[in-house]
Parts: C-alpha cells; structure tokens; sequence
C-alpha cells in the first residue's frame, strides 16, 4: 500500500524529510480495525516526532506517523465487537503504533468512533485528536462537570489552535463558565470569536491585557508551558486548576502554586493506548459523544484550511504551515 514516512529526522525542507514508500497491507487481530483512510489532519505532535524520532541514527524501515484520521472499516479482527465491516469512523489512534499517513491503518476499537454523520470525511478528520484531549483536559483532569461553571472564568491560552477550538466550544455549549482566549492577530482573534469566547486577550502580555481579572478559577494551556507559567501562577484563584498539554523548556517551581492551593494536571491523549488502562474504552465514548454534539448542531468542526493527496510534497506543505507557528483551527488532507 502507498505510505508516507521517514528514516531520518531532517528539517522540513530537506527533499528527504519525508518520503513515498510502499509498505506492507497490514491485517487486523484481535480488537483491531482495519481502516481504509479517507482523509487526515496533521497536528503539532506529527511535526516534533518527526524531528525526534530518527534524531541520531537512520532508521532500517520507514517511520510513518500520524494521529488523525477518518475512514471505512474494510475488516476487523476476532475480538471486535463495536465496529463491523462498512461503518464509517474516525480517530485519533496510538502513538506506539504506525500512524495515518497510509492508505490503510490498524486501529483499536476501543479507541475509535463513529464518524458524525452529517460531516464530510475531511471535516471529520479535523476532530479526533484535538476534541480528546480538550475533553479529557477539562472533564477527566480538572473534573469540571457539565452545566457546572456559573459565575466562574476559564482561560485558555492557546484558543485558536486546534485544541483551544474545540475546548472554546465544549466549555461554552457545556458549561456555564465565561471562557477568556488568547490570541494576538486579527484573524486569530476573529476566529477565536467565530469558536465562541466571550473575550480575546494578547498572550504576548498576559497580565497586562488581562485588565480587570485578578483571577481565574481554571487555567486550560495549550501553547507554552514554560514561557506562561509565572503568569499562570499568579492569575489562578485559589483552590483552582491548571492543566497543561506543552512540555516544560525550562524547569518550572510547583511551589508558586502551594499557598493557593492550586491542582496542577498534565493531559496525552496518547495515555490511555499508550498504557491499554483500565478506562481504555472512554476514548470511544467520548469520540461517540462528540460526534452525536456535531449531529445535534451543538459543536462544529474545526477544519480551516483543506489539502489534496497522499503523497511526501503534500505532507510537507502541512508540516511547514504547523512548524511557523501561524496555523489556525485543523489542517486537513484528503486522499
């Protein structure tokens, strides 16, 4: 089957970052799906496995990544029991696995869903990975619990990427929290608004342009762990949350978080697969929830910007507009 993969890990502009290979078809066992790719999209943690993968030495075989994706199931292994033959699905998937930049993929059932229904296959595919992780962020991590949120304030740092999207929507149709977004430019700020915040402030001045909110009762960031937490520790109310989703650059004190009695919380949407943990099967729950929210009109895709084809040029035009840092909402490729 045709994939695209690497053996190196090269900068994006090198011709041999990414490649066109032939691979293997693989065959479903156990709960594993057989998934025949529609479409993609590509997210921040495509671009950084690709720049660390194959850092040192060359791979033997090709690496092929990927975690989003959308399609038909074309067989199923013998312990499947949620999914069969024919249904249309979509996913993030497992990181210890072969990814979606193929022509088929294996998956879990227990971590896959049933594509909503009213959406195309490309709007679809912009969902999985980033609609996980803004769930479990707010619901599995800082236990927010729905309708709960009435004259109390979130802030997302981060809100036109694509978890700051989805998050912005869950927590407005969801909760009752008015939901504060970072964003700088003009079209990030709009799009910020389109999602539904009810204010936009800069990140480049956090504190600043915070004005009149002293303090937050949740902190949700999506960006820069690093490089916002002193303002981060001395937004958030006492007794509050943050969870992050960025790895440290530089060591951070968890004690400017003690007096306040603040609850720090790190979420992977990877975790769950990762480990095969008990709750395993709460990824296809959620996917199922999402999906019927999209049905009801209640949630929106978050796709921006489309792409056409599985092939290297392709995957490296999306890996470039990721790594410049300028991306907004969900890019999508459709094969």
């Amino acid at each position: 089957m045709k994939a695209v993969g690497f053996k190196k890990s090269l900068p994006i502009n090198d011709p041999k970052s990414f490649e066109d290979v032939e691979v293997e078809k693989p065959e479903p066992e156990k709960k594993d799906l057989l998934v025949k790719i529609k479409a993609i999209s590509v997210n921040p943690v495509d671009y950084k496995i690709r720049q660390s993968a194959a850092k040192d030495k060359e791979l033997n075989s090709p690496k092929i990544i990927g975690w989003d994706a959308s399609g038909i199931v074309e067989a199923v292994g013998d312990d499947v029991e949620l999914f069969k033959v024919g249904d249309e699905v979509y996913y993030s998937g497992d990181i210890t696995r072969s990814g979606c930049y193929a022509e088929y993929q294996l998956i879990d059932e227990r971590i896959t869903g049933h594509k909503p229904k009213s959406l195309s296959w490309e709007e679809a595919a912009a969902l999985p990975l980033t609609s996980l992780t803004a769930w479990e962020s707010i619901f599995d991590r800082l236990r927010i619990r729905e309708n709960e949120g009435k004259d109390k304030t979130i802030l997302i740092i981060g809100g036109a990427g694509g978890v700051g999207s989805i998050a912005i929507q869950i927590l407005k149709k969801l909760t009752n929290f008015k939901v504060i977004a970072t964003a700088s430019r003009d079209e990030t700020r709009s799009w910020c608004e389109k999602m539904g915040a009810d204010e936009i402030v800069d990140h480049h001045d956090l504190m600043e342009s915070m004005g009149d909110y002293e303090n937050v009762d949740y902190i949700l960031n999506f960006a820069d762990t690093s490089g916002n937490w002193k303002a981060m520790t001395e937004l958030i109310a006492p007794q509050g949350g943050i969870c992050c989703i960025v790895n440290n650059t530089d060591q951070v004190d968890l004690n400017l978080l003690k007096n306040k009695s603040v609850s720090f919380h790190w979420e992977l949407m990877f975790t769950r697969s990762m480990f095969e943990t008990d709750d395993m099967i709460r990824q296809h729950e959620i996917l199922n929830k999402i999906s019927d929210l999209v049905d009801e009109g209640v949630l929106v895709s978050t796709i921006n910007e489309k792409f056409q084809g599985l092939n290297s040029e392709t995957i490296k035009e999306v890996h470039r507009l990721q790594e410049s840092g300028k991306s907004i909402g969900k890019n999508v490729i459709s094969f």
